[in-house]
């Protein structure tokens, strides 16, 4: 199978691979950047960077500081592209989001309830935005929301399935029988809920499929399908 590039927005990787954004240090500048330099995306999780006694006396400042030397330090080791990943129910996401637009990232993935806002969290619409969600009908809704309020749309959609890890959009008693929610199920309505999206903005937006993907033969299966 000849592996083709992942573009979205104005970034292309020559490897179709975002390595997922995990919190409270671990997702930090060492593991994005050298996941940048084999050719893929590497991701900061914003969460849990800052000093835990610092973060007592000024949570916020804490935070900004910390995502901000993190960033420096990945851009000092890669010239790939490096994302953030901010939890949308952080109440300084707004602050963590115009930290890393203000230290040059141009890729912004966020999930932990629907981004319903995110472009207006955002504001440097110059940024590259990816929701991450878990379903057709919540793909359409963040997708419609976007369009109705700001007249954009995704650059991207991460689509997480049960086997993922973090905040996923499930229930306990779906993630008991995790096959009923595979990806290979899920990914055609996301499919579908992004072309009518695809259409009106002229461009393609990649389902990026996430969860339950550990071989070859699975990354080979789950791109025959569309991701």
């Amino acid at each position: 199978m000849k592996i083709p590039p992942l573009r979205i927005g104005d970034i292309t990787v020559p490897l179709p691979i975002i390595q997922g954004g995990m919190g409270v240090r671990i997702s930090l500048a060492g593991l994005a950047a050298a996941v940048a330099n084999e050719g893929g995306i590497g991701t900061i999780a914003s969460v849990g960077l800052g000093d835990v006694e610092a973060s007592m006396a000024d949570f916020e400042r804490a935070s900004r500081e910390a995502l901000a030397s993190e960033i420096r330090k990945a851009h000092s080791l890669t010239k790939g592209p490096i994302a953030i990943n901010v939890l949308g129910v952080l109440s300084n996401a707004k602050d963590l989001i115009h930290t890393a637009a203000k230290e040059g990232i141009k890729l912004i993935v966020s999930g932990a309830s629907l981004p319903l806002r995110l472009p207006e969290l955002v504001g440097d619409l110059s940024a590259n935005l990816i929701p991450i969600i878990s379903s057709g009908r919540a793909a359409d809704l963040v997708l419609r929301t976007w369009d109705k309020r700001y007249q954009l749309t995704a650059d991207a959609v991460v689509l997480e399935g049960p086997l993922a890890g973090g905040h996923l959009g499930f229930s306990i008693e779906q993630l008991a029988e995790p096959e009923k929610w595979e990806l290979s199920k899920l990914l055609p309505e996301v499919l579908q809920a992004v072309e009518p999206f695809e259409q009106k903005y002229g461009r393609k937006i990649p389902v990026i499929a996430a969860g339950g993907i550990y071989s070859g033969e699975d990354i080979y299966n789950i791109m025959q399908l569309g991701a």
